[in-house]
């Protein structure tokens, strides 16, 4: 039998979480979207892939971890793909243009492809509902470019960190 109980109707979450005075770099909550279609653009501008998750940030403090995993795939010789992560429609990359981005595949002579993964750790500064989503750009225009197969999964992981 307990020593005691905690009332916690009329808590929120973030209160019940707040009172359990989690130390800094626990991990709150984690939010998992996948994409198993295949995408393709000949854009040479920066194309939503249709990989994306949303989390609800409960403190406006939290960082959020995003983790991406499929691979990539230029069709042509000479082709070259960008690949970089939208908040809501702020690209996430520093840089400019085709350049702002958080990974790059380059085929050399032939199309090539490759695994894709990339990590982020974001500071929304917000507790309403975040998008995060993977996009995607042809530096040439008129190149193919490819994310996932059509028998894989592509993954998208938000943990928000307190």
């Amino acid at each position: 039998m307990p020593l005691s109980t905690i009332d916690n109707t009329g808590l929120s979450q973030s209160q019940i979480l707040s009172a359990i005075n989690m130390p800094t770099g626990s991990v709150v909550q984690v939010v998992q979207g996948t994409f198993t279609s295949v995408f393709s653009t000949t854009a040479a501008s920066f194309t939503s892939t249709g990989l994306t998750a949303s989390i609800t940030p409960q403190f406006s403090t939290s960082k959020i971890l995003v983790l991406i995993s499929t691979y990539g795939l230029a069709l042509v010789a000479n082709g070259q793909a960008s690949y970089t992560i939208y908040r809501g429609s702020t690209n996430l990359a520093s840089g400019s243009g085709l350049n702002q981005s958080f990974s790059e595949l380059n085929a050399n002579s032939s199309a090539s492809q490759a695994s894709l993964a990339i990590s982020y750790l974001d500071s929304p500064s917000t507790t309403s509902s975040t998008t995060y989503t993977l996009y995607a750009a042809a530096i040439t225009s008129g190149d193919a470019i490819f994310i996932n197969n059509a028998s894989g999964t592509a993954v998208i992981i938000l943990m928000e960190i307190r």
